[in-house]
């Protein structure tokens, strides 16, 4: 069943031509939007940066999650069709089709589209370059790093131009006023607070992040100290001696931090001469309850980004049907949203490009994980009396057969 069958793409022809008119109307509001900061580029409100480096290189959840709405979007093959008077069939092979599996020499479509949705996961923005030959024909396609890019506001409430710096270097790549087009895609998730840029999931998800980030450390921290909490050392002088010098309390510091300190030194016995005491003053994972906090800021990350929690590794009820049922639901709750959401933007932004009538879309058939609902669809289609053979095979995506035409149980 070859689905995303969208009504606004029926006819881009009539889209673009609207807003390739030379009397297009901009908005009443546009204009307020780059008061104060027209043709000076703005920095986004989030440092990437970090987001990224506590965010996805050192929180795992963040890293799966990432990874299976990232790669199992990749993975969905495209689909191209063209509609003629009142009919659309699919094409199979098409110069737009071999740009979208092999976008340029060094990066292949999947890998092209993982790092797209990837950027748009960790930073609520995403850029796509564009490369033309000297027909306008796009040739090759770019992810762009969003913490180099910034955007600069034009008069009209639509970007003047995108701004690419690199150690230094600055180039700008302008936007038409009236159309809108350009050689960079950028796509953006909501953001309430911001008029120019997305909002990452991690900034929703930050408090989780740190939460789960800190309780890693402390236990990396505390098995590095060979199992053992802090605790104070005490020291009870005599009548006959005197309190202990600064330099007597760094030597005895530094003797107990050598002899006992580390994993290495884990089940040493502290060997105490004089009137010494230890008093444990950190409280236990167990009393603290780690394990289980740990589990509630994962869930938290993992519903950030729409992944079941499951799915990331979050301990739980994971029996083979809840497995798959869970899979259903990422798919069906978070990747096909976002998977419609792309197709959609570059059907409005690279496909006109190359022709008229054109519609970009996606074999959902290959998804291994919406086996319930094509299961369930062709089941109810096949037990439908009232339509005939070839009624049934056109909506499950299939050609007409000779012959076909008449119901297989007709009403008597």
């Amino acid at each position: 069943m070859k689905e995303f069958k969208m009504s606004w793409s029926q006819n881009i022809k009539g889209l673009w031509s609207r807003f390739s008119k030379k009397d297009h109307k901009s908005s009443q509001i546009g204009s307020l939007l780059a008061c104060g900061v027209l043709g000076q580029p703005l920095w986004t409100p989030k440092r990437y940066d970090s987001l990224a480096d506590e965010g996805y290189q050192k929180n795992v959840i963040v890293y799966r999650c990432v990874s299976l709405i990232a790669r199992g979007l990749a993975s969905v093959p495209w689909l191209l069709y063209e509609r003629k008077k009142q009919d659309e069939h699919e094409i199979e092979t098409h110069p737009l089709l071999n740009l979208l599996q092999t976008p340029s020499p060094r990066l292949a479509g999947t890998a092209f589209i993982e790092a797209v949705v990837s950027y748009l996961l960790l930073s609520g923005n995403t850029y796509v370059e564009a490369v033309f030959d000297q027909q306008g024909q796009p040739q090759e396609l770019y992810p762009l790093r969003p913490d180099r890019m910034r955007i600069v506001p034009g008069g009209s409430g639509v970007p003047a131009a995108f701004e690419y710096a690199v150690g230094g270097h600055k180039k700008q790549m302008p936007v038409d006023p009236v159309s809108g087009q350009s050689s960079v895609l950028h796509l953006k998730l909501f953001n309430p607070l911001h008029d120019w840029y997305g909002m990452s999931p991690l900034e929703a998800a930050s408090g989780a992040i740190d939460q789960h980030n800190a309780v890693a450390g402390h236990n990396l921290a505390l098995m590095q100290n060979g199992g053992r909490p802090s605790g104070a050392f005490m020291i009870r002088p005599g009548p006959n001696s005197y309190p202990l010098t600064e330099e007597q309390r760094q030597s005895l510091r530094q003797d107990l931090r050598t002899a006992y300190e580390g994993s290495r030194n884990a089940g040493k016995v502290i060997m105490l001469e004089g009137d010494f005491d230890w008093k444990e003053m950190g409280l236990s994972p167990k009393d603290l309850d780690f394990i289980e906090g740990k589990n509630l800021s994962a869930r938290e990350i993992a519903q950030a980004f729409g992944v079941p929690p499951m799915l990331a590794g979050v301990p739980g009820d994971a029996t083979f049907a809840n497995y798959r049922e869970a899979r259903f639901h990422l798919w069906e709750d978070t990747i096909l949203p976002l998977l419609e959401f792309l197709v959609a933007e570059f059907n409005l932004w690279l496909t006109p490009y190359f022709g008229e009538n054109l519609r970009l879309g996606y074999d959902a058939d290959s998804i291994p994980a919406l086996a319930p609902r094509r299961e369930a669809a062709w089941s109810k289609i096949a037990q439908a009396d009232f339509l005939t053979i070839n009624e049934k095979r056109q909506a499950v995506g299939y050609g007409p057969l000779n012959g076909a035409d008449r119901l297989v149980n007709p009403l008597k």
